[in-house]
């Protein structure tokens, strides 16, 4: 296969803020593989959290050049298998094969990609819109700026009651919550106790990662559904999020692409969790890979190309929360021709 990487750093529509930073431009990296005449296309993102940066996606992948370029794509999921020994201390380089080895194999078979899966497309989730921390006034402003369905509120202030509360005023749209670990025992109860009767679906994320004695503490008694997020990264997070969270977030970045996502949802399906995928920030390359997976699921967070100024694809299309797919093979996604 012939590989091609394309750095790429889009700027927000606005300063995007949570419990941990804020920032205004989304570095990205977009990894093209190519065999046969046929292109596939996979993204991954950085970000600092996991102390990820795009140079260092780069140099892992380029790594690893030599053994990519000499591989003959037989099936997404055997080439995961032979390069996760490779990357299995980046996965979010790993997602980005991944995603472009998935868009590759299904156009090779001349299929959109949920069709080589055989899935039903006809009951998809919708997606909510996320709104980040701001000031009140702002956060009502956003609100209006892009009427939705659904929306993901960003907190982890001392005001998130009554920044609920306040928003609530301006919108019948479902809420979610997501506190990115910014809460203890006390203040996750109180906020859920509050926002049950404020038209919050269920809470994402509220504590620390670590903290998983007080997440049984909140599982037992919280009367609001708990996901997690940053508490389950990889496939062995899901049976560990077992009893102390209602459903799990599943990010393809982190956990390595889509491959281990589908065991990931299996696992949590078997288990009697809520599944939801969530967004990195993405641009539509990466979003589009996403979408495929929507039948399978409860939720989706995957409104990356709608928190951003510009965009470098088109694939995926999304219209008041409801997800169209492209008329294409694969994945769906192609680069802008500028890129």
């Amino acid at each position: 296969m012939e590989l091609t990487l394309y750095p790429f750093a889009l700027k927000f529509r606005h300063t995007f803020t949570i419990s941990r930073k804020s920032k205004d431009v989304q570095p990205l990296l977009v990894a093209e593989l190519r065999q046969d005449g046929l292109s596939g296309l996979g993204e991954t993102a950085d970000n600092a959290y996991y102390n990820i940066t795009v140079p260092m996606l780069m140099q892992a992948i380029n790594a690893h050049r030599g053994f990519i370029e000499a591989y003959r794509l037989d099936t997404p999921e055997a080439f995961w298998e032979e390069m996760y020994p490779r990357l299995k201390d980046n996965l979010f380089a790993l997602c980005a094969l991944d995603l472009a080895a998935h868009d590759l194999y299904a156009k090779r078979l001349g299929k959109k990609l949920y069709e080589v899966w055989d899935l039903d497309p006809s009951h998809n989730p919708m997606t909510d819109y996320t709104i980040g921390i701001d000031t009140v006034e702002n956060m009502v402003k956003k609100l209006r700026e892009f009427p939705w369905p659904i929306y993901k509120i960003k907190l982890g202030t001392k005001d998130d009651i009554a920044i609920i509360t306040e928003l609530r005023k301006h919108t019948s749209a479902v809420f979610r919550v997501d506190a990115n670990c910014a809460w203890g025992v006390d203040e996750t109860l109180r906020n859920a106790a509050a926002f049950q009767s404020l038209g919050v679906e269920f809470i994402e994320q509220p504590m620390p990662a670590a903290d998983w004695e007080g997440m049984k503490k909140v599982y037992e008694q919280s009367p609001l559904p708990l996901f997690a997020d940053e508490s389950c990264i990889v496939e062995s997070d899901v049976q560990q999020c077992h009893g102390y969270f209602h459903g799990i977030n599943i990010k393809l970045t982190k956990c390595g692409g889509i491959t281990p996502a589908r065991r990931m949802i299996l696992e949590a399906k078997r288990l009697g969790m809520q599944v939801m995928t969530g967004s990195m920030n993405e641009s539509t390359v990466g979003t589009s890979a996403v979408a495929h997976l929507l039948p399978y699921l409860d939720h989706v967070d995957m409104d990356g190309p709608l928190l951003l100024a510009e965009d470098i694809a088109d694939g995926v299309q999304i219209k008041d929360g409801v997800i169209i797919y492209a008329d294409r093979n694969g994945t769906g996604a192609e680069l802008h021709r500028a890129f």
